[in-house]
């Protein structure tokens, strides 16, 4: 079977050292594995992103020579598909409206306790009953992965109460559609994982592997984001920030590699590339030799 990767960033800035880091450890994993590697702008959160962020983002794409496979997929465009999915659950009795603050599900201790199940509302954020919690799952590099009880076995928002359509949702019928075979990514989203397993449950079709990447930490340990305000990566000159997040995802790059053209790299990079060549840890300091990036 063919490999089919993705990198599916969110527009809400440009790209950052931490998204360069996702965006390369899916390109060499696929192509390692002469598979193919497609780009997805996640466009859902219209409040949350930055004009112009979808056209920066590729831009800077192409800047590192990260070319991808067949047309850039926007979720913006693809609402019918959502929507239907959700009519169906709602018609089986599979999900259901809730009306529940923020408030309240503090006080039930954090985690959503169901309150609304069967209370047939007809408005207010629509919820999956969750019928196959998974508390967890193997990561092809790390083994393992443990997901808290309380929050594997919630049932959780799938529509908005603003109609936006949530992340869970969305990214697992759009890996479906797309036809991906391992999802390669950040680790600060090992814990939605186990909600898109038991979505995959829950359509009866099997779940893609899973690869989490170390998440670049700032020197005060805050995760690289753009919500952190983390910089831009230069798209002008990128081979040094190219370099440095080579090495972070465990290159030891001879000097030959460093000083080659980026094309160049990048072909080494794909003949080299190796799992068990990533860090043991799940997070780790940056420390840049350039301050521009």
């Amino acid at each position: 079977m063919t490999y089919i990767g993705r990198f599916a960033p969110s527009p809400s800035g440009p790209l950052h050292f931490g998204s360069l880091i996702a965006a390369l450890g899916s390109y060499f994993q696929a192509r390692s594995q002469q598979g193919v590697w497609r780009v997805r702008i996640e466009d859902l959160d219209p409040p949350r992103e930055m004009v112009g962020a979808s056209d920066w983002i590729l831009r800077a794409l192409d800047a590192y020579q990260l070319h991808w496979d067949g047309d850039v997929v926007y979720q913006s465009q693809r609402h019918a598909l959502y929507q239907a999915q959700i009519d169906t659950w709602l018609a089986e009795g599979n999900a259901y409206y809730c009306q529940c603050s923020r408030k309240q599900i503090k006080e039930m201790g954090g985690f959503y306790n169901g309150h609304c199940r069967n209370l047939g509302h007809t408005d207010g954020a629509i919820r999956l009953k969750m019928a196959t919690p998974i508390t967890e799952f193997t990561d092809v590099r790390y083994g393992t992965m443990h997901i808290p009880l309380a929050l594997a076995q919630e049932d959780f928002i799938i529509k908005r109460r603003d109609g936006l359509f949530a992340y869970n949702l969305a990214v697992v019928l759009d890996d479906i559609d797309q036809g991906i075979t391992q999802v390669v990514r950040g680790a600060d989203l090992i814990e939605p994982t186990g909600r898109q397993i038991s979505l995959y449950r829950m359509l009866a079709r099997a779940p893609v592997s899973y690869l989490h990447l170390p998440l670049a930490m700032d020197a005060r340990g805050g995760k690289l984001s753009k919500q952190n305000h983390a910089t831009a990566i230069d798209i002008k000159q990128p081979k040094t920030t190219l370099l440095e997040a080579m090495r972070f995802l465990g290159f030891t790059l001879p000097s030959e590699i460093e000083s080659a053209e980026i094309e160049h790299i990048l072909h080494w990079g794909c003949q080299n590339w190796q799992l068990f060549q990533l860090p043991n840890q799940l997070a780790m300091t940056v420390r840049f030799s350039n301050e521009a990036l």
